[in-house]
């Protein structure tokens, strides 16, 4: 009960560390300023004891204006009387955001309640989910520092150990995307990306328009392809998906063409310039090989003069480019043909550009440079998806997204499990925003930016 006005209150408090009870003497007033200074808003602060030389800080709190609900259908219900030693069995204990360089508990004994609709039910916990030692304010924060920090540095944040804060980390992420279903995917790319030694893949899936990650699967064979298109997406989703862009692999074109076969199938332009800058340098090895010791002196830092960009090459590289044409034609002649397959995108008729395509590639097969005759060969083969590239659909949003990953696995110093990588990929670049699905009342309080003079009187 509390006391008089201006006299102090005295209340049960029951430590869930110690397994007992103890009988703390506190103001009203300091109980407010704890619930202020944390940025409580759903809880009310009933109770506190700080523990220096563990480092705890004790807090026994309530619901705020949101108990005795059901936790199945929101709704309020009769609760139950209980006894004081009921209540002392019943108390829980929930980790919150440290506060001045101590580490915070949260207890409080959930209570029962009769439900019109469910009958007798333990009320709902609005600060924590359900089975979690945690409170949503901790997830939030948690899931925030690991976004953009070592795990590591994240648990020294946090107070708790690193292998602790992974656990909790994963359980979080699984435990927010459960149930979520991938919505208004029209343009998707597919990659592959490697996680660790040995060629281990994990095929990744990006929405293109939205710059995300759809889904994350292990492996890049067709059994991994054909479980996100058999399992994520269902028959209207497919029906739906405008484009999609791949490498020239055909594990990946052949379960588009078969999954989507209304899609439009695009090759992704870095994948079709990279295979043409494979085939220049074959010729360039090829020469290499069969020249003597003094023309070798003549073919020194050729390799990234004619793999370079004409527009990007310097005057003296142009200077270099110009004397090859007298003393290693077949090597100038390759580089020449690299540098006019780039014009092809830069059409804006569909039409021109089939017929510029079609005249480069019976150039490229006059020329009797076999690996470029073999590259011919392979725009052939894929004729469609690379006229299809013309309409600037790439896998650029893909790459970038790669690279993000690709720091996020090199700041953890690689992953054993694919399942936490994938847990990770979904953090900093999945479709759902998981620290956005906490509600806003459950999130810490973010300070904002003051000029010093605002805190001078």
């Amino acid at each position: 009960m509390a006391g008089k006005k201006g006299c102090p209150d005295t209340r049960d408090f029951a430590g869930a560390n110690s397994g007992r009870r103890s009988v703390m003497t506190f103001k009203s007033s300091t109980d407010k300023l704890l619930r202020t200074l944390l940025g409580f808003k759903n809880l009310l602060v009933t109770g506190h004891e700080l523990l220096p030389r563990k480092g705890v800080l004790w807090l026994a709190v309530k619901p705020y204006k949101n108990g005795a609900c059901c936790p199945h259908c929101g709704r309020r219900g009769k609760i139950i009387k209980r006894s004081r030693k009921q209540v002392a069995r019943a108390s829980r204990t929930w980790r919150d955001l440290p506060a001045g360089g101590v580490a915070t508990a949260i207890t409080y004994s959930p209570r029962e309640i009769t439900c019109e609709t469910h009958g007798r039910v333990q009320e709902d916990i609005p600060w924590a989910a359900k089975h979690s030692r945690t409170t949503l304010r901790f997830d939030f924060q948690m899931m925030r520092l690991c976004k953009v920090m070592t795990q590591k540095e994240a648990a020294a944040q946090l107070g708790v150990p690193a292998s602790t804060l992974a656990e909790m980390l994963h359980r979080c992420v699984g435990r927010y995307r459960e149930g979520h279903k991938v919505r208004g995917l029209k343009k998707l790319g597919i990659d592959e990306i490697s996680y660790k030694r040995g060629h281990r893949y994990l095929t990744i899936v990006y929405d293109l328009d939205r710059s995300h990650v759809v889904w994350v699967g292990e492996g890049k064979g067709r059994k991994t392809i054909d479980r996100f298109f058999n399992e994520v997406m269902s028959a209207g989703q497919r029906a739906r998906v405008e484009a999609a862009c791949c490498d020239m692999s055909r594990t990946y074109i052949g379960a588009i063409e078969d999954h989507l076969p209304k899609a439009l199938l695009v090759l992704d332009r870095f994948h079709v310039i990279k295979a043409l800058n494979e085939s220049v340098d074959e010729v360039r090895k090829e020469v290499w090989r069969a020249a003597s010791k003094a023309e070798r002196k003549g073919l020194k830092g050729l390799r990234f003069i004619i793999l370079k960009n004409k527009k990007n090459r310097t005057r003296r590289e142009h200077k270099v480019m110009a004397e090859l044409t007298h003393t290693q034609r077949q090597v100038a002649r390759a580089c020449e043909l690299k540098d006019e397959l780039s014009h092809f995108w830069t059409y804006s008729n569909p039409s021109n550009a089939e017929k510029f395509l079609k005249a480069w590639k019976k150039r490229v097969k006059l020329s009797r440079i076999g690996p470029l005759k073999k590259f011919a060969r392979t725009l052939e083969a894929h004729w469609d998806g690379v006229m299809a590239s013309w309409t600037g659909i790439t896998n650029a949003v893909a790459e970038g997204l790669n690279r993000v990953i690709r720091m996020a696995k090199n700041r953890a110093s690689g992953y054993l499990s694919t399942d936490n990588f994938a847990n990770m990929i979904y953090l900093i670049a999945g479709d759902l925003d998981l620290p956005g699905q906490i509600e806003a009342i459950n999130r810490p309080r973010i300070i904002k930016p003051l000029h010093h003079q605002t805190l001078c009187r």
